[in-house]
């Protein structure tokens, strides 16, 4: 009678303890799914880039240089309803940025052009990586969100002043004097030979 009584105790408390377990897992993951719930509703609020072209330059850019077309009709996408579906568009924005590399228009292949491409990329790799981490820092995702709005204004105002520069017309006779430094360099410089001093006699020949 006795075992029956502990055998029933100890059955009791197995099934008790198996249900605590299930208790705390569910809790767990309730607790994990309001935490993926608000990083994706964080990430889902930053999510806006500026994909519309912010002078005529960048305008004209979009029709002639295909590799920044692209680039803007993906940033002006926006992903919806996972988080799954951002990370996917991450890793397509980031494919699109390195092939800004490629093709540079001949005016904007310039080191202040390159220099800020490069920068723009590593902000937008760096949002890819830390979007497919495991545990996503949103804030720092939704940090670099707007830091790379703001390298995407920089890289536009710098097309927009080399294209303002080019069109300042040169002073009159800027370019005659240019051409004129460019023929002096192209002649050779030639020693002129010194002339000898003749000599003078101090005694001339006596008349008588």
């Amino acid at each position: 009678m006795k075992y029956k009584i502990s055998l029933f105790l100890v059955l009791i408390f197995v099934l008790n303890s198996c249900q605590n377990e299930d208790d705390k897992r569910r809790a767990e993951n309730e607790k994990e799914a309001k935490k993926k719930e608000k990083i994706f509703d964080n990430i889902n609020k930053a999510w806006i880039f500026i994909d519309e072209p912010i002078n005529e330059v960048s305008e004209q850019n979009v029709r002639n240089w295909a590799e920044w077309r692209n680039f803007l009709d993906e940033i002006g996408e926006k992903p919806r309803k996972t988080i799954g579906a951002f990370q996917k568009k991450s890793a397509a924005i980031s494919k699109r940025a390195m092939a800004l590399n490629s093709n540079i228009p001949t005016q904007f292949n310039q080191p202040q052009i390159k220099s800020r491409i490069s920068i723009l990329i590593t902000k937008i790799k760096m949002m890819d990586l830390f979007i497919h981490l495991n545990q996503i820092p949103d804030e720092k995702v939704t940090f670099l969100i707007g830091d790379i709005n703001k390298e995407l204004v920089s890289l536009e105002r710098q097309m927009d002043k080399i294209v303002e520069k080019s069109k300042i017309p040169k002073e009159q006779g800027e370019a005659d004097f240019l051409r004129m430094l460019d023929t002096t360099r192209a002649i050779k410089s030639t020693v002129v030979a010194p002339v000898p001093e003749k000599k003078i006699d101090q005694n001339p020949p006596k008349v008588e």
